[in-house]
């Protein structure tokens, strides 16, 4: 792959292509990369470097070259993807809001978008154990779509490549590059053919650093959720504390896709749930989505700042499954695709200062979901386009990235993430304060309260000793409606090579055994759903901590879960981690 980039970077009339099968169309000479070498790699130049090829990145990308083609200007933009493919790592519910793409893409409904199913009927239920109440819906899904993301996404690179882009996926950004000044010029990928002693393998190739053409250059950060390079750039610049000021607090979400009986399939139908199983302590829910093709996306959202170290997502999961009303509708079908990811809920409170010397952080790597309406891509997408726009008037025009910041405060961003900032943190009072106080909030005061509630502590400060909780006894997955962890990892399309570093880092490796395991239980054993962490017994009997990195999912619940923080997420060679097509 370090070979086709470099390839791509050199070829004078033609873009590779290796977002999509088929090659890309022609492009006029002297668009894509100029190549020098740089500190014993090979150094790549764009105007603009974009690492994430999610729905705001792609966003971004392609508002540049529409910009660019308006104004008869040209920017070279490069687009990094750490997945094997555009889309192998996105993963959403989703029920998709169109607003930002009828703003980048006025015409989609007329361009093949795989946006193809709306939504039908919108029920929100209260589980107990055996009974399912139905009470009013608090959503408004009126105009709304059920679709997959991983494949929108794909469909938004093939329309960026349409305009110029230069899309590559299996590329992990693992490095930040500065200039003598501290200020961003770009991204370095990961060295590949690294075996797991450190020694150069026959398929070693280095990394490649992509930097800007110029003085101007811009570096856009979209690689979703808790991005490593976007956290590192957050914690070194103290952007949390110059935006909005509170630390952000995060949920993990479980999704397996289902083709269900045909008597039981109603396209575009969607419920969401609350309660059972999860305690009275522990916010979350779960959904239901109808998308074609008899398809049936169903999820399990759960906040890591749960108190409760027995506590295990995956099996909450597979618990939530065996409900009656849930049940009926999966029996007789087969599960074909399973996944998990974490997401933002810290909402307004937690919009850090987007805005490094060099560049700027979007979508998800911000955190603009909005957690009440449960949705994230139109504000990832408009938060990317925004983010072009400034850009675009940096390059062009010589102004300052400060504008990004400006004008998100003035969108429609703000004002939805405003009004929406009460409801995760009220449920910091338990359930039912949790109801009444949302209830408050959409009902009476309509996002327009006076006051602003506070997040509560950190995600893995909230880990309680495991002496305060008894352990919890799931049941055994039945193989049918519920699986253990092999059976859905095998579901993902994970795949990692075995013989490299581990990307999974502990910065202090006696924390496991000293703290972890005699306080907490052990909680990564649990938290992570993907069982990349158990205590075996050593050759003393002693139980020790083991990392089955080739399982990750690429989810960080651990980077954001671990009491300590002792776990660091790092990205492994490109192309590794899940192979989600249908997410």
């Amino acid at each position: 792959m370090h070979r086709a980039i470099r390839a791509a970077a050199a070829a004078a009339g033609r873009a590779l292509s290796p977002a999509r099968a088929s090659p890309s169309p022609p492009r006029a000479p002297g668009w894509g990369a100029t190549r020098w070498l740089c500190s014993g790699r090979e150094a790549l130049s764009y105007d603009v470097v974009i690492v994430g090829a999610g729905p705001a990145g792609l966003a971004a990308a392609i508002r540049l070259k529409q910009l660019c083609r308006a104004a008869d200007a040209d920017l070279s933009v490069c687009v990094l993807e750490k997945g094997s493919e555009v889309g192998a790592h996105v993963l959403s519910g989703n029920v998709f809001e169109p607003r930002a793409l009828d703003e980048l893409i006025p015409k989609w409904r007329q361009e093949d978008a795989p946006i193809r199913v709306p939504v039908s009927s919108d029920k929100f239920w209260l589980l107990t154990k055996n009974q399912a109440w139905t009470l009013p819906s608090p959503f408004d899904n009126k105009g709304n779509y059920v679709i997959s993301l991983s494949q929108l996404v794909q469909w938004m690179a093939t329309k960026a490549e349409e305009l110029g882009v230069e899309v590559y996926p299996g590329f992990a950004a693992s490095e930040i590059i500065y200039d003598e000044n501290q200020i961003v010029t770009g991204v370095a990928t990961n060295d590949v053919g690294i075996a797991k002693d450190g020694t150069k393998r026959e398929t070693f190739q280095p990394g490649v650093e992509l930097r800007g053409k110029n003085a101007g250059r811009i570096t856009l950060l979209a690689e979703g959720c808790r991005g490593s390079l976007s956290e590192k750039i957050i914690r070194n610049h103290k952007l949390r504390e110059r935006g909005q000021g509170q630390h952000q607090t995060y949920a993990l979400g479980i999704k397996e896709v289902w083709e269900i009986e045909e008597g039981k399939h109603e396209p575009g139908s969607v419920i969401h749930t609350v309660g059972w199983p999860l305690d009275t302590k522990t916010y979350g829910g779960s959904f239901l989505y109808h998308l074609d093709d008899r398809q049936l996306a169903i999820g399990l959202v759960v906040a890591l700042n749960y108190q409760n170290p027995f506590l295990s997502p995956y099996d909450e999961f597979q618990k939530f499954k065996q409900h009656p009303a849930v049940r009926k509708l999966l029996e007789g079908g087969t599960a074909i695709q399973y996944g998990a990811r974490t997401l933002n809920e810290g909402g307004f409170q937690s919009i850090p200062y987007p805005v490094f010397p060099g560049g700027a952080i979007i979508g998800c790597s911000a955190g603009f979901l909005n957690v009440p309406k449960i949705k994230g891509t139109h504000t990832a997408m408009k938060s990317g386009m925004l983010a072009a726009e400034a850009t675009f008037k940096a390059l062009i025009e010589g102004s300052s990235m400060e504008l990004y910041w400006e004008n998100l405060k003035k969108s429609w961003i703000w004002e939805e993430l405003h009004k929406a900032r009460n409801y995760r943190p009220a449920f910091e009072y338990g359930f039912v304060p949790g109801m009444a106080l949302s209830a408050l909030e959409r009902y009476i005061f309509k996002g327009k309260s006076p006051y602003t509630f506070k997040h509560g502590k950190p995600d893995h400060e909230a880990t309680d000793a495991a002496n305060l909780h008894a352990p919890i006894q799931y049941p055994k997955p039945d193989g049918q409606i519920t699986f253990d962890v092999p059976t859905s990892l095998y579901r993902s399309n994970t795949n990692h090579e075995h013989d490299q570093p581990p990307h999974l880092r502990l910065r202090d490796p006696t924390v496991p055994e000293k703290v972890n395991l005699p306080v907490y239980a052990g909680p990564e054993s649990r938290y992570c759903p993907a069982r990349v962490y158990e205590y075996v017994s050593d050759e003393k009997g002693d139980p020790k901590l083991h990392i089955n990195a080739q399982n990750c999912l690429h989810c960080k619940a651990c980077d954001i879960k671990d009491p300590k923080q002792n776990i660091e997420w790092t990205v492994p060679e490109g192309g590794g981690g899940p192979g989600y097509t249908v997410m």
